[in-house]
């Protein structure tokens, strides 16, 4: 995996980010939007989730996109909220579909815990998005209703921050197609289950963005 640091200038607001690209070569690769947890909780592009799935993209020849939103690690600006946060996201998009490496008509987002707020409105609302994802996410009530892109929405049976009933009442409101998952005896956290994720999702976007 080759790690390529960058800037991000989200209309004058400087965001810290890195782009995980495949080693292999072979012509432009398809790329993901991974946007990360609440960073009130000490979430950011180095969280232990967001890492497991960009390691497991590049591992399938897909770019992993990972930022700081806001007011995060080097990133300029102050948190607010979830929606400010979304244009952040979209920053991460803009230069991820820029790139000469990335097919930008194969990008996809996924969103972990609090980036879930983030993430699933945005791939929503984009066309230059084709699929979308959302780990232990928090979903914006009736988000996706009308989006018929590709979705995986996948949580633990034991998460008691984002509870899996909530998850799945409002994951039975999207449209179609869409995979819904609850793991078995999985926390919010994952912790040791970071590799089982990672490929759950990694392989989510191999067969939806070839």
């Amino acid at each position: 995996m080759r790690k390529i640091k960058t800037t991000l200038d989200n209309n004058g607001l400087l965001l810290e980010a890195c782009l995980d690209m495949p080693d292999i070569s072979g012509g432009p690769c398809p790329g993901v939007v991974l946007c990360h947890p609440d960073p009130r909780y000490g979430g950011d592009m180095s969280n232990n989730i967001i890492m497991a799935v960009s390691w497991a993209l590049t591992e399938k020849g897909i770019a992993g996109m990972r930022y700081n939103s806001r007011g995060v690690g080097r990133s300029q600006g102050f948190f607010g909220g979830g929606v400010p946060e979304q244009d952040d996201a979209r920053s991460a998009l803009s230069f991820l579909v820029q790139q000469e490496e990335i097919d930008s008509d194969r990008v996809g987002i996924m969103g972990y815990s609090f980036g879930g707020k983030i993430a699933l409105p945005v791939g929503g609302g984009s066309d230059a998005i084709k699929a979308i994802a959302g780990v232990s996410p928090v979903i914006p009530p009736g988000v996706l209703t009308d989006c018929v892109k590709p979705k995986l929405i996948i949580c633990g049976s034991e998460d008691d921050v984002v509870s899996p009933n909530l998850v799945l009442q409002e994951a039975a409101k999207m449209s179609e197609p869409k995979t819904v998952e609850v793991i078995p005896g999985v926390d919010h956290f994952w912790w040791g289950c970071e590799e089982k994720i990672a490929v759950l999702v990694a392989e989510f976007f191999v067969n939806a963005l070839g």
